[in-house]
């Protein structure tokens, strides 16, 4: 049963709603802001160099090869590029679609060093082969972008990549390109908060009501489907749903030092959990500054294919692994 939700004070307002949503708001200033200069000073025919031979299999334009490269860096950032060129009409919806869904690997490498540092000192030698079946996953899915951009995509005109894009009206000068970021800033910033403030608002409700806590532990209960699993890797999968990360590695290390798992049946344990646990993860913590920087309708397809192609992928590593180990 849910517990009761804690009244609300002044206190847990600030820390539950009022810090995240200043760094939040921070952490999209920034991207926004860095974005613009990348693209004012024409640093997106550099970047796209980097992520050119695949963006050209794939059909991707130039400044999706640019989002590719930044996103090893900033996923925030990357997103706005592409939101940048999409309003701009450089972009179609499609094209928006197949490049979001290209920037998996790196987004995911993005995280990668953290995700492994927390998972070492819980389970050991198994974190890397968690971690490298996750990240054999993203590698899978921007591949695979690649094809169906291959076959879905209109050609790139030859020497496209990096295509020409217009020259700065002020030439390469900084203190012009900084004048021209900071207006373009200022323009961009209000129409985001103006979504992702509500929205964040909302959730931080939806949260603290018990509405998320209720239906992720509606989801828990059908773990019983996990038949393939040991009752205690189901434990495992269940912390991972219902609560944190760490709440699933602790059990994890716990179950892993005693002996009773194996770690093959530790890492299938939280795949399962990564798998199930991530749709409303996404839904919580993503839409509010998916909808902010992209079109809220335009937002939802994201995460949703998003989602889609991540739970796939890790699901076809998941049974590989459960066959090959």
């Amino acid at each position: 049963m849910t517990p009761a939700p804690e009244a609300l004070s002044l206190i847990l307002l600030w820390k539950g709603l009022g810090l995240p949503l200043i760094r939040l708001t921070g952490y999209i200033s920034l991207g926004l802001f860095v974005g613009n200069l990348i693209e004012t000073l024409n640093w997106t025919h550099a970047m796209s160099r980097v992520a050119a031979p695949l963006a050209r299999m794939g059909r991707l334009k130039d400044i999706a090869g640019a989002s590719f490269a930044t996103a090893f860096f900033s996923g925030v950032t990357a997103n706005i590029m592409l939101a940048e060129a999409y309003e701009q009409d450089k972009l179609s919806t499609r094209e928006v679609v197949f490049a979001n869904l290209f920037n998996s690997m790196p987004t995911y490498f993005l995280h990668l060093p953290t995700i492994f540092m927390i998972a070492a000192p819980f389970i050991g030698y198994v974190a890397a082969i968690y971690v490298g079946l996750t990240a054999f996953a993203a590698i899978l899915r921007t591949g695979f972008i690649v094809l169906l951009g291959h076959l879905m995509l209109p050609p790139i005109p030859e020497g496209c990549i990096p295509c020409q894009l217009q020259d700065a009206p002020d030439g390469n000068r900084f203190d012009a390109a900084l004048r021209k970021t900071w207006s373009r800033f200022l323009q961009r910033l209000p129409r985001i908060m103006k979504v992702t403030i509500p929205i964040y608002c909302l959730f931080f409700f939806l949260k603290h009501y018990g509405i998320f806590t209720w239906i992720e532990e509606s989801m828990a209960a059908k773990a019983q489907l996990l038949v393939w699993l040991p009752p205690e890797a189901i434990t495992i999968v269940v912390f991972h749903m219902v609560s944190e990360f760490t709440a699933g590695l602790a059990v994890a290390g716990s179950l892993i030092s005693d002996g009773s798992l194996t770690g093959q049946q530790i890492v299938l344990a939280l795949l399962a959990g990564n798998i199930l646990s991530s749709p409303m993860r996404a839904i919580r913590h993503q839409f509010p500054y998916y909808a902010g920087i992209f079109r809220p309708a335009l937002a939802a397809r994201l995460i949703i294919y998003n989602q889609l192609l991540r739970a796939t992928s890790i699901l076809i590593v998941t049974l590989g692994y459960w066959l090959l180990a």
